[in-house]
């Protein structure tokens, strides 16, 4: 045994092969904390010391590689500065040389994942092994940063510039045959092959078949691009990356631009300039909220884990209601291969479910996601059907039908009695309580909310909702089979709107009490979408459809009468409402705040309205001009204070499950957090004198609560651990 640590063996063979192993003890994955990372510089300090070895084979006993940088370190890491950071950096850098410097050749036996700093330790091998079922990518864009252990210097050598900005600024994960032909491993293999094939390849390098220096000069030397080259490779991808990353995140810009700075430089100079890059993005906000991004996402993805643990198996299930969500939900448990009953009560509504479910394997066809045959497979899932006959096999059931009580009531009571005594039912309502839903039910302890968002396809969140008398293995059961789905569950208690449109209705309201007082909603919708939204607010709506945002407005009313009853009429009628009225419900019938064409592809596009223009008019005295923040306040003060209140009612868990749930349902700025992490960054007391001072023209909807207050006079925070919830 040469060496010995927590995380990394290195140990010598008969033949003066030394293998150095990463096993990270008690944990199931590898990862570079600080901690390991001198581990590795103790062990190739060992292995550069032992006499007789000529050679050195990287593995991993577990099942990834090394799946990154331990980014729970980051937060506490990032804010001890510049000089800090760079130190750092260069500390890490000096191990990573030594390890590309050793006297004799390298092969990394790349068995899983290789991911951030896991990649840049593979890539400072002279070799690189790859099993078919292995991933390996520089995804640290996605953090608000990028590849700051030499892998803007090395992945460009090894693989070409503009394949590496490719790589580098859209952060992928590639797959073993397309890291073959890009050039960044030498030989793929099937994974029980991968320690004989790296033996093989070293033993080739030991006997001077293979050029292992040349390998290494070719990474530690500037990249062979003339003037010419160098504008096509970096100029353009600068422009192309720029229109795709948006305004809001710099870091693949910043990685382009390192690239072509290091370009001309040899290695050492180009980590220098990798660094200082790598220091200045460390410390932006971006940055901080997309890195809490992360460990919020890991929390929610802990408490999904948990309660799935004590699911029983779903195996089987049906959903009620066909239609478009019917259709969604349907595609959606067949595409992950929980096979599932399709029922309604009409031949059209199976066939438009079916057709729906068809459309989405189609597009995934193209996509080349999936053969024609695994479509075929997948939708033989989908079992179509207009009777209960085969529901007592069912572990669970999705209601799907119309949002109304008293048919969801009628129907799920009918489908109880048609189900197993353990069967759990599950209303995908956006806005009904659950608890009232259950007073139908005999077993309501089986009974709970899963509320999908649309397109069910695309969002990835899942509303879990407990009702009053909904048992643990209900909730764990629905948590279960979202997680089968490949979707995000939270799970929250149960109140008007649940927690998403809680908190978005408010925000509606701040809209419509703009619109009300003389504001042209066009502004608004650019206002809040060069704030980082996917779409302003009157587009939103024309989304979401008019009719549905008045009938979950009155939800809301009936259930925060204080606060939401007159929310956005400014004494008289709300712009949503006059659009009902006029038969303008948006996209669904192509009229709302804004007129909806069919581009090219056959998706609506939506164009100005003069006749929109002119009926919203008619709400205010006359148009008045509002600034930027202006507009932002009063937009986002009441959503982050629903928020607040979700979070002190006891509706949502932690702060880390509210931000997600924000970002994975209604497309809450990534880079800024979530609405918890926006007030953070405000500061608690700031947020607090801005939302007094709204409050006192616009009422309760802007009033933060005593608990807030109290916050802020404490000088508390959310997250109060260097980012954690």
């Amino acid at each position: 045994m040469i060496y010995q640590g927590n995380a990394i063996t290195v140990a010598r063979d008969d033949d003066a092969v030394a293998t150095l192993t990463f096993d990270l003890a008690n944990e199931s994955v590898n990862k570079l904390s600080a901690s390991v990372v001198e581990e590795l510089a103790e062990a190739v300090e060992a292995v550069r010391k032992a006499p007789g070895v000529e050679g050195l084979i990287l593995a991993s006993a577990k099942e990834a590689f090394i799946v990154g940088a331990d980014i729970t370190e980051f937060h506490a890491m990032f804010e001890k500065g510049e000089d800090e950071i760079l130190a750092m950096l260069e500390r890490v850098h000096g191990i990573f040389n030594a390890l590309e410097d050793l006297p004799f050749p390298t092969v990394t036996a790349l068995n899983g994942l290789a991911l951030g700093g896991g990649c840049e330790v593979v890539l400072s091998t002279d070799f690189r092994v790859m099993s078919e079922s292995a991933q390996i990518g520089l995804p640290e864009t996605k953090l608000g940063i990028l590849p700051g252990w030499g892998g803007c210097v090395r992945l460009p050598r090894l693989i070409g510039a503009d394949n590496a900005i490719e790589w580098i600024a859209g952060g992928t994960q590639n797959k073993a045959a397309e890291a073959l032909r890009m050039g960044a491993v030498d030989a793929v293999v099937p994974g029980d092959e991968l320690a004989a094939a790296a033996r093989d390849l070293l033993d080739r390098a030991r006997a001077g078949e293979l050029d292992h220096k040349a390998r290494r000069a070719e990474k530690t030397t500037p990249l062979k691009l003339d003037a010419i080259e160098q504008m096509m490779a970096f100029e353009t991808a600068k422009g192309y990356v720029a229109g795709k990353a948006g305004p809001h995140y710099p870091a693949p810009i910043e990685a382009i631009k390192v690239i072509q700075k290091g370009a001309g430089e040899a290695r050492e100079r180009a980590q220098a300039i990798e660094a200082k890059a790598f220091a200045k993005l460390a410390r932006t906000e971006v940055c901080y909220n997309l890195v809490g991004l992360f460990l919020n996402d890991q929390l929610v993805k802990k408490q999904g884990s948990r309660y799935a643990k004590q699911a029983r198996p779903v195996e089987r299930t049906a959903v009620l209601g066909a239609g478009i969500m019917g259709g969604g939900i349907a595609y959606q448990s067949a595409s992950k291969g929980t096979p599932i009953l399709m029922k309604d009560i009409k031949d059209e509504a199976i066939e438009l479910g079916l057709k729906e479910a068809r459309k989405l394997f189609a597009k995934q066809v193209e996509r080349g996601k999936f053969t024609v045959e695994q479509m075929a497979e997948r939708l033989t899932n989908i079992r179509p059907t207009l009777s209960y006959g085969d529901f007592a096999g069912v572990d669970l059931v999705v209601e799907a039908v119309v949002e109304n009580p008293k048919v969801k009531g009628a129907v799920l009571a009918e489908a109880e009695e048609a189900v197993g005594e353990d069967t759990v039912l599950a209303s995908n309502t956006s806005t009904i309580s659950i608890t009232r839903l259950a007073e139908h039910l005999k077993r309501p302890e089986n009974f709970c909310g899963m509320h999908f968002f649309n397109p069910v396809h695309r969002m990835p969140l899942v509303e879990v909702i407990r009702g009053e008398k909904t048992g643990d293995a209900a909730v764990a059961a629905t948590v279960a089979y979202a997680r089968q789905m490949g979707k995000t569950p939270i799970v929250v208690n149960d109140c008007p709107g649940f927690l998403v449109n809680r908190v978005l209705f408010p925000y509606f309201g701040g809209f419509s009490q703009l619109v009300a007082q003389g504001a042209d909603f066009r502004r608004i919708d650019k206002v809040m979408e060069r704030f980082g939204w996917p779409m302003g607010p009157a587009y939103l709506l024309d989304v979401v459809g008019m009719d549905t945002a008045v009938h979950a407005g009155e939800v809301m009313a009936e259930g925060f009468p204080e606060r939401m009853a007159d929310m956005g009429s400014a004494g008289g009628k709300s712009a949503i409402q006059l659009m009902v009225d006029h038969q303008r419900l948006g996209q669904k019938n192509a009229k709302g705040f804004y007129a909806y064409e069919e581009d090219k592809k056959g998706k609506p596009k939506k164009v100005v309205d003069e006749a929109a223009l002119e009926l919203v008019a008619q709400l205010a005295d006359g148009e008045r001009d509002f600034s930027d923040e202006t507009i932002i306040a009063r937009m986002m003060v009441p959503l982050c204070l629903e928020t607040v209140r979700c979070l002190e009612d006891g509706i949502v868990g932690t702060p880390a499950e509210a931000d997600m749930a924000l970002i994975y349902g209604i497309g809450f700025p990534p880079f800024r957090g979530g609405a918890l992490r926006y007030i953070d960054a405000m500061g608690v007391d700031a947020f607090v004198a801005q939302a007094d001072e709204l409050a006192a023209e616009l009422g309760p909807l802007y009033a933060p609560t005593g608990k807030l207050r109290e916050m802020a006079r404490q000088g508390e925070r959310f997250y109060q651990d260097a980012g954690q919830a």
